[in-house]
């Protein structure tokens, strides 16, 4: 984007564009927000590899060991914030999210069809839970089963609300997208 967009409807155009392009760009800023969840009484944050969107159904997806901690949090709390920054384009997003996961089915057992020949498919097979104390660094795992999902999940995050955030040498602009509407807000 390379022109500063005037209405509301462009930005959030512009926001599900920049979206779309980023699930298959890796170089692309908001490919790996940080997704913030609650554990307990504390939040808790990490990043995360967007996988794809769905603009119509409001939805960002990304996979997960069904094991990790996030999965047990959102489980309990299935309420979670996405982070993403983009300096090329200079935006802030946040996404406030709903949370659901996929362990089984066809939401999951599609995506592993896809996932489980590619180098991704050893994050999700390990014997141990992701952060599980080791003594050093594994080996490459041997060859397993292409076939088995073991530990796959998706994670599909339903859009609540974005906050779009334009720093601009010259001048800030902020907007919110929700159940209320669209509107420019104080940056």
């Amino acid at each position: 984007m390379t022109e500063r967009l005037a209405t509301l409807g462009a930005v959030e155009a512009g926001i599900w564009h920049e979206l779309g392009r980023c699930v298959a760009d890796k170089a692309h800023g908001w490919r790996t927000p940080v997704l913030a969840t609650v554990d307990g009484d504390r939040a808790d944050a990490r990043t995360v590899v967007l996988r794809e969107i769905d603009e119509r159904q409001k939805q960002l997806l990304f996979y997960s060991d069904e094991r990790a901690g996030k999965v047990h949090q959102l489980l309990h709390n299935p309420h979670g914030t996405l982070v993403m920054w983009s300096p090329a384009l200079g935006w802030q997003l946040r996404c406030r999210v709903r949370l659901v996961i996929e362990m089984s089915g066809l939401a999951a057992s599609s995506r592993w069809a896809r996932v489980r020949l590619s180098p991704a498919a050893q994050d999700y097979l390990s014997p141990l839970p992701p952060g599980t104390a080791i003594g050093a660094p594994a080996p490459p795992p041997p060859p397993h089963d292409p076939v088995a999902r073991d530990y796959f999940a998706v994670i599909e995050a339903a859009i609540e609300a974005i906050d779009w955030l334009d720093l601009h040498p010259d001048g800030h602009r902020r907007a919110i997208f929700d159940a209320r509407g669209a509107r420019w807000v104080q940056p």
